[in-house]
């Protein structure tokens, strides 16, 4: 059996985590790829070093002097090196080479990836395993999105050459040949891509919780932990706000049918999440689970008959993309159509989109409507369960929310509503008491 397994931030945020974690990879002799991200926070007000890493490629892209930020990372950095006790270990050449770049030709995609790249070399070392740059095996296309076809290629073949291995997360080489790096959390997607590479039996995803929670646990004390949980269902939830795992982090995995298993860094004996393909283990609820976002907006477009003018929702359309803008979701009737965007993206476009539709279909009218949070209730079990959409509108109501929009597609898998921004967490709580607190887990 071959495991691939990454460690979050907070996983390794210190000389006394990086403990922990060794004492697990040593644990099973099958966790024999490791994926580290940068060093997270020690404490809650703590700074994570790709912040601070960031901030000092800021401040010598403007060329000013960084030598106060590169001190403040070297000594975080060697904060991990002498708690370790590693004596015969030192990154003075690394930090020279980062130093030289920065006044020579300041990257914000290498000098953010030097956070993965120094904890992959101390953990390396700490471990007596093979250091693989992640430039030599993740590769990125012209568009800035991961060239699946070369980095899987090149991957396999190093990944057979060095086992075991430590290859840094987030970060890999561009077309250009300089460094590029994935969205933050990125080190989720490195990880399922080595995973793909080696055909890994599992890919476990160490975190600090034990795995996926039912809903937000900033907004419902002790959510319960999702035992199982398919590709589809958590793509929808993690769309949707749900931060556990990095959206795109399920693709490589997936089409290898490779199981993701979120675990708990500070508690190793806990289950925690399985991310399968296809399960016949039973939910524990109707609901596998509830997440959200605020700050949408509404653009409802009414014009009698629609239905039977061809091209009139491309044309709808036109007028988003051509302004940039991109939809998040897009419910209708037989005389409406209702375009659901980011707020923050519409709000400085919004009349020259109105314009184009004006100028493009003649509709009857257009409102906007603004405020807007979207609430996804996903979950495998509601194909076979009568009356969740009347359940779901019932809570709402019970708890006064105003329901502004539904969307169910024909999969079953999900319900969005949109409600207003003021009532999120309520509708979040008044979701979760009925379909959670209520019914006893199977």
């Amino acid at each position: 059996m071959i495991k691939v397994v990454k460690f979050g931030g907070s996983s390794l945020a210190d000389a006394e985590q990086f403990q922990k974690v060794r004492s697990i990879i040593t644990a099973d002799e099958s966790r024999v790829y490791v994926v580290p991200s940068a060093p997270g926070r020690r404490y809650p007000d703590d700074v994570k070093v790709t912040d601070m890493l960031i901030r000092m490629y800021e401040t010598a892209a403007k060329g000013e002097d960084f030598s106060a930020e590169l001190a403040q990372i070297r000594a975080r950095f060697q904060e991990i090196i002498d708690g370790l006790e590693l004596k015969d270990f030192s990154l003075e050449d690394e930090f020279l080479e980062i130093e030289k770049q920065l006044k020579e030709d300041p990257q914000k995609d290498y000098t953010a990836s030097r956070g993965e790249y120094l904890n992959g070399k101390i953990l390396a070392h700490y471990l007596g395993y093979a250091f693989i740059d992640a430039k030599e095996v993740v590769f990125f296309n012209e568009e800035g999105n991961l060239n699946t076809y070369k980095t899987e290629k090149v991957m396999s073949r190093v990944l057979q050459e060095y086992m075991p291995a430590v290859i840094p997360g987030f970060y890999g080489l561009g077309k250009d040949g300089n460094i590029r790096t994935f969205s933050r959390g990125g080190s989720d997607v490195t990880g399922s891509v080595v995973a793909r590479g080696c055909r890994a039996d599992v890919y476990e995803n160490w975190t600090d919780v034990s795995g996926c929670m039912t809903a937000d646990p900033r907004i419902i004390q002790d959510p319960e932990v999702i035992r199982f949980v398919t590709y589809r269902e958590l793509r929808e939830l993690s769309y949707m706000g749900a931060t556990v795992l990095h959206e795109d982090a399920i693709f490589p995995v997936r089409s290898c049918g490779i199981p993701i298993n979120i675990k708990n860094t500070n508690s190793p004996e806990d289950e925690g999440t399985w991310i399968v393909e296809s399960t016949c283990q039973k939910p524990a609820h109707i609901i596998t689970g509830i997440a959200g976002k605020k700050g949408f907006c509404s653009v409802l477009v009414t014009k009698s008959m629609m239905n039977a003018e061809v091209g009139f929702g491309r044309k709808v359309l036109q007028a988003f993309e051509d302004n940039g803008i991109s939809f998040e979701h897009m419910p209708s009737g037989i005389d409406t159509m209702t375009i659901v965007v980011h707020e923050d993206e519409f709000l400085d476009k919004e009349q020259k989109v109105v314009s184009a539709i004006h100028r493009m279909t003649s509709p009857d009218s257009i409102e906007i409507e603004s405020n807007l949070a979207l609430i996804a209730v996903v979950g495998r079990g509601m194909r076979s369960a009568s009356g969740t959409a009347a359940r779901l509108f019932t809570a709402l109501a019970n708890a006064h929310i105003n329901v502004r929009m539904i969307d169910q597609g024909s999969s079953e898998l999900n319900i969005i509503v949109g409600v207003e921004n003021k009532d999120f967490e309520n509708a979040i709580s008044a979701i979760y008491k009925t379909f959670v607190d209520s019914e006893p887990a199977k």
